[in-house]
């Protein structure tokens, strides 16, 4: 936590933001959809801002981590895949060169019909 000189608000109300904050992170919920129970969401929201800005989050996260880390409950297990898959230009959307052709359609119309000496028959 910052430096009680830092606070802008009083501990309690600050606290309940923070557990806003907690919160919103946790459920993934929009910010305007925090309960009121934490406060109004934009004081909350404008907490948030600026402790990610001036890197509270990052330094809490780093302590914690190394916390943990000191009482092995960390496992640093690394799985490094390089495969690589490369689509066709084709199957990517690339444009087609050249004059775009409609496919035919699946059934073409029927041809008039003939009879056996070439003349057309009679509709």
């Amino acid at each position: 936590m910052p430096h009680p000189s830092d606070r802008l608000a009083p501990y309690p109300e600050q606290r309940q933001l923070i557990d806003g904050i907690r919160f919103r992170v946790r459920t993934r919920i929009p910010w305007r959809g925090m309960p009121e129970k934490y406060g109004p969401w934009g004081r909350a929201y404008d907490l948030f801002r600026r402790r990610q800005r001036n890197g509270t989050w990052q330094r809490i996260f780093t302590q914690l981590q190394a916390q943990a880390d000191a009482k092995d409950r960390i496992t640093w297990d690394l799985n490094i895949d390089s495969t690589i898959c490369r689509a066709h230009q084709h199957a990517a959307g690339a444009r087609k060169r050249g004059t775009c052709r409609r496919s035919r359609p699946a059934a073409s119309p029927p041809s008039p019909t003939t009879t056996a000496s070439g003349a057309r028959a009679a509709a």
